[in-house]
């Protein structure tokens, strides 16, 4: 019998299971496929934690599979000697967010570990700021971000604020993976855990303690912003998720009065009815927004995923019509307003850096030049940038001054060291009600900073691969790449090769070999001849392979024909690989 009919049984039989679970089971017994899908591995436990389809199995996200996660993290905040600090625990909108949130709550509870819940849904960020404020050993947050509502997550945080990183994840996954009983995670009842005084609500004084920080990171007091919004309009949706309330709090704080929110998308809602794929990076979730924007008159549409880490911002272009700006558009912008606002204060330190990931923009390349800031690269993962600005903080030698990726997240502060959409929505309303002062949109002030330093163009090409058929293929096409490296994309000669996973960057020219200054990740990395850039990595999140492309052209059509002509080449070179 194939290991996966094994452990379906055993779930289907073991006391451990309750009859809910059993009963779910039992009504696929005769669909062999889904039983290996749902029992084929055990959910894997990754660098930031897990992420997988809501239901019952191994290999799915149910009230098991948080459970052993949580004895894993309990086991190991245990040998670490930690555990009287306690843990931070948020929730996004999320179907079973709560329940898991309290499960893992209540594992922790059990193995004499204080669990301190927020009461309701809250964004990621307040979560990596809770972790700080309360002094706590570790944070776990229950999310899966922008993926479709048949998915929920796990993820772990340190008490710096930032996702668990190398090599203190492998030390988590390996206790994890130790736990093969499920009867072996302890748990207990929820009113035997308060009165031990093992299960709390965070307050509401950690709140108010968040919103301070993000507004400290504003160039305008709320009367100053009230005077240059009294004709400026915003139209917010939070897409169903966590970011309603914090948002629109800051934004009132901050002096923004005029503030519509979407009715259809402003409530909790975990299958994401409105939209179905809950993701500011696809223009589709912002068809209601417009049409709010063009009932109200509003200049600038927000919106934010459902754990609130994530911001895409819709403006007027040259023609007046609504559209969607990238998130290496959004971070382009943010970083020239940042540096020009503390340059005009007079708060520009000479040891200032500006962090991105290795597949975002090179944009900001010349306008961090500009203003003699110092650009620093990492790999893709949030958690990197937030260990940058640990490792700025114990060793005293530079000064963190913002941080992005391409894929919509940024932050800037060091409150907390995760990406956070309520700081960002602040300053990309304050952003635009600014440059409206100058008679410019945030569409104007991107034209202006393409003729300063060249036009930039970044594109991402995802090829969606489900199931165990398509992790296979990922590994195929990504083993393909790395031992056959490409000569040229699109008759454009690669001049230099970065492998992250061996460390190995070769120049394809000399043949000189140097070693990777960055922790090893499956990644490829090619610059080529022209200064055009391709990344390939597989997501950490979702069953897709992304193709990151960067190119720098004269205008913007020959940015979209060259990158056309990339993707078309990736395509033609997959297809002979598989």
């Amino acid at each position: 019998m194939e290991d996966f009919m094994k452990r379906y049984q055993q779930w289907c039989t073991d006391p451990c299971f309750d009859d809910k679970t059993k009963a779910e089971l039992a009504a696929i017994a005769d669909q062999p496929d889904e039983i290996r899908e749902r029992f084929f591995q055990d959910l894997e436990f990754g660098t930031g934690g897990l992420r997988g389809i809501i239901g019952a199995g191994s290999n799915r996200l149910n009230i098991y599979t948080v459970g052993r996660a949580t004895q894993g993290l309990a086991n190991y905040i245990q040998k670490a000697g930690t555990a009287s600090m306690g843990v931070a625990i948020a929730y996004d909108s999320r179907n079973m967010s709560a329940e898991f949130a309290q499960a893992a709550g209540l594992v922790l509870a059990a193995n004499g570990i204080k669990a301190n819940v927020y009461p309701s849904l809250r964004p990621t960020p307040m979560l990596s700021f809770a972790v700080r404020e309360l002094g706590c050993t570790a944070g776990i947050v229950i999310t899966a971000s922008h993926n479709p509502p048949e998915y929920n997550g796990y993820k772990v945080y340190w008490a710096d604020g930032a996702q668990v990183s190398t090599p203190q994840d492998q030390a988590i996954i390996d206790e994890v993976n130790a736990i093969t009983d499920y009867g072996a995670i302890r748990t207990m009842d929820l009113e035997a855990a308060k009165d031990a005084g093992l299960y709390a609500y965070i307050p509401e004084t950690v709140d108010e303690a968040y919103d301070a920080q993000v507004l400290a990171q504003r160039f305008f007091t709320t009367e100053e912003t009230r005077q240059m919004t009294r004709d400026f309009s915003i139209v917010y949706t939070p897409l169903h998720g966590s970011g309603n309330l914090p948002v629109r709090r800051v934004l009132e704080k901050a002096g923004f009065a005029s503030v519509h929110v979407v009715p259809q998308q402003e409530l909790p809602d975990g299958n994401f009815t409105t939209v179905g794929y809950p993701n500011p990076e696809n223009p589709d979730v912002f068809v209601l927004a417009e049409k709010l924007a063009k009932e109200t008159g509003a200049e600038l549409i927000v919106g934010t995923d459902p754990d609130c880490d994530r911001v895409g911002a819709v403006v007027k272009d040259e023609t007046g019509a609504f559209t969607v700006l990238t998130g290496n558009m959004v971070g382009t912008l943010l970083t020239d307003y940042i540096l020009a606002r503390r340059q005009e204060k007079g708060q520009l330190p000479a040891d200032g850096v500006v962090i991105k990931t290795i597949v975002s923009t090179e944009m900001i390349r010349p306008i961090c030049a500009h203003y003699g800031v110092e650009v620093m690269d990492v790999l893709t993962g949030f958690k990197y940038i937030g260990g940058k600005i640990k490792e700025f903080e114990e060793k005293k030698n530079h000064t963190y001054l913002f941080g992005f990726e391409e894929s919509y997240g940024c932050l800037a502060g060091t409150y907390a060291r995760d990406k956070d959409a309520v700081v960002a929505s602040l300053l990309i309303c304050e952003m635009a009600a600014y440059y409206k002062t100058k008679g410019m949109t945030l569409y104007d002030a991107l034209l202006a900073l393409y003729e300063k330093y060249g036009i930039y163009r970044e594109f991402v090409k995802s090829i969606t691969l489900k199931g165990i058929s398509g992790m296979e293929k990922i590994g195929r096409i990504m083993n393909a790449f790395r031992q056959n490296t490409p000569a040229e994309f699109s008759g454009i000669a690669v001049a230099e090769a970065k492998d992250y996973q061996t460390g190995v960057f070769r120049n394809m020219t000399t043949g000189e070999e140097s070693s990777s200054p960055l922790p090893k990740s499956n990644v490829l990395y090619y610059n080529l001849a022209d200064g055009t850039w391709i990344c390939i990595r597989p997501s950490g999140t979702e069953p897709k392979l992304k193709f990151y492309l960067g190119v720098k052209a004269d205008t913007l059509a020959q940015a979209n024909k060259k990158s056309s002509a990339l993707a078309a080449d990736i395509d033609n070179k997959i297809s002979a690989i598989d």
